[in-house]
């Protein structure tokens, strides 16, 4: 039986694999890659899967920036280090659990039209230039993100795409507690079950390192892990929570605090991985 998830770490406990891990400013970090009859049995694309456990977003503030710091080394070390980088926020803004993307761009700060004059003012000859964008989604703009995004690419021509998204996890523990990077890119709608086609090295020509945060628990998953010992099967299970196929998710109720949050941790970390010369409260004053 497979549940849906989108965390590769949690494919691997479904195995009863548990990868290696390492313990790091309060943080937990998972490091694995999935080639071959490894990434077909936890149904994800090939690839490096870095997953950073962290305490709840609604419960910590992290004062001292110690958890971004240890998300923007992950990240930096995933991307080319030169070259123009396209931050794309995927999600839909009016529905708060998918609405992680486009949240964090507000925090990414773009500095492909000023990289000169603000080298010149701040004395750094070495800033980045960054391009960021909020693509919507289909049923809004009529384009897939794909087909916006290889526009964007085939213009711009930037070294790496970091595409940000809402996830799905398989266990409500990592809810709003958990950030996934991976280089095997990201399915766009995959946290709320509505997956479009791939953003990756393959469709788009460039790397793409997918960055992301669980928001969502399928129901029926929930339900079944609730119920499991009843003796009841998933499928009974799920035909009373998604009748006729609809499919339901459950979400935290401090779901508006977790994504605020969220989002800042992940465009900050954009930032700090790519312009690591500013501090976070430089970047605060900029990007406002």
């Amino acid at each position: 039986m497979f549940f849906r998830t989108d965390l590769a770490v949690e494919g691997e406990e479904a195995s009863r694999t548990a990868p290696p891990e390492e313990k790091r400013n309060g943080c937990r970090i998972t490091r694995m890659e999935l080639r071959g009859e490894q990434a077909r049995r936890c149904r994800k694309p090939e690839g490096r899967y870095i997953t950073v456990e962290l305490p709840p977003f609604s419960d910590h503030i992290d004062g001292d920036n110690q958890f971004l710091d240890v998300v923007a080394g992950e990240l930096r070390a995933l991307l080319p280090e030169e070259g123009l980088v396209l931050a794309a926020g995927l999600g839909n803004r009016a529905i708060t659990p998918d609405a992680l993307g486009p949240k964090a761009m507000e925090s990414v700060l773009a500095t492909r039209h000023i990289v000169g004059e603000l080298s010149r003012i701040t004395g750094e000859g070495s800033l980045r230039a960054v391009a960021a964008v909020s693509p919507n989604v289909l049923g809004n703009t009529g384009m897939e993100t794909l087909e916006i995004l290889q526009g964007l690419c085939g213009k711009l021509r930037p070294s790496a795409v970091v595409a940000v998204d809402a996830l799905a996890a398989r266990s409500v523990r990592r809810l709003g507690r958990t950030v996934q990077l991976s280089d095997a890119g990201i399915a766009p709608g995959a946290g709320i079950g509505n997956t479009r086609p791939q953003l990756s090295e393959k469709t788009l020509g460039i790397p793409v390192i997918g960055l992301g945060v669980p928001t969502v628990v399928d129901a029926s998953t929930l339900l079944f892990d609730l119920l499991e010992d009843t003796g009841a099967s998933f499928a009974e299970l799920r035909e009373k929570i998604e009748p006729h196929g609809a499919q339901m998710v459950v979400t935290p109720r401090e779901i508006d605090l977790l994504i605020g949050r969220a989002a800042r941790l992940l465009g900050m970390s954009i930032n700090l991985a790519l312009n690591p010369c500013f501090s976070v409260e430089e970047f605060t004053a900029l990007v406002q």
